[in-house]
């Protein structure tokens, strides 16, 4: 693992219970930041802090709901005043499906957490970093959001919702200390693989040149970077993280 310096660093991570949240978490602990998570998984959580001990902190939240974000800021902020990083990991896929018959409610919901919800972490989230004139903020996307995965519309369309807003606030805050940019991961094997179909799953793999799937650790790690005082000059920019599967 190559070793970049977070020293000092308080970073919050949405989602940072699983997945490649947990990943993440681990990853920027391992660069020496502190961490708080933000989940609505309480269970995961407990159990994260009881793993990873004093480095990281819980505060339960479900992103979707506004208010709950609020609260989660203050909760935050009594305890780490400073928020030197935020990355926005909670997201879900939704079911697989064509278009024509993709179920309302499970649209709305995909749209509420994954769009709705990094917009609800960014809006509280940026005016304490810009307090201190510095910040670094990675939004999770997705390869679906550049592509668009059939069968999963709702998902191609919340992520890439989450790419454009990564540009429009990069570009609102350039001339500050605070840098907004996002990844978009192909495939990785997550939790997340129990919400898709089989065939789905194969097909994603069957669009990867590199013939396998994203590991955790592998995004963790340009996220790292991103989220590094190193990262000076990139905002609003999209980072592929797809095994070649990416076309632009």
């Amino acid at each position: 693992m190559n070793q970049l310096d977070l020293a000092s660093q308080h970073a919050v991570v949405t989602g940072g219970a699983s997945g490649l949240g947990l990943a993440i978490t681990q990853r920027l602990i391992a660069s020496g930041a502190t961490v708080t998570v933000w989940d609505r998984d309480e269970q995961a959580m407990t159990a994260v802090i009881k793993s990873l001990g004093t480095a990281v902190r819980g505060v339960l939240v479900d992103v979707a709901v506004h208010a709950s974000v609020v609260a989660a800021v203050q909760q935050t902020v009594a305890a780490r005043p400073v928020v030197d990083v935020l990355v926005n990991s909670a997201g879900i896929t939704g079911p697989n499906g064509p278009l024509a018959t993709y179920p309302v409610p499970a649209w709305e919901q995909v749209m509420q957490v994954n769009l709705n919800g990094t917009f609800h972490v960014c809006r509280e989230v940026v005016p304490v970093m810009q307090q201190n004139n510095y910040g670094r903020v990675v939004n999770i996307a997705s390869v679906a959001g550049k592509e668009g995965n059939p069968n999963a519309s709702a998902y191609s369309a919340s992520k890439a919702a989450v790419i454009a807003l990564t540009k429009s606030l990069g570009k609102e805050l350039a001339a500050t200390g605070i840098r907004v940019n996002c990844v978009t991961p192909a495939a990785v094997k997550t939790a997340m693989f129990d919400q898709m179909t089989p065939e789905h799953i194969q097909f994603m793999l069957s669009k990867i040149p590199m013939g396998r799937f994203g590991e955790p650790d592998e995004i963790a790690a340009m996220v790292a970077w991103l989220c590094s005082e190193e990262c000076a000059f990139s905002t609003g920019a999209v980072f592929d993280l797809s095994g070649g599967r990416a076309t632009y």
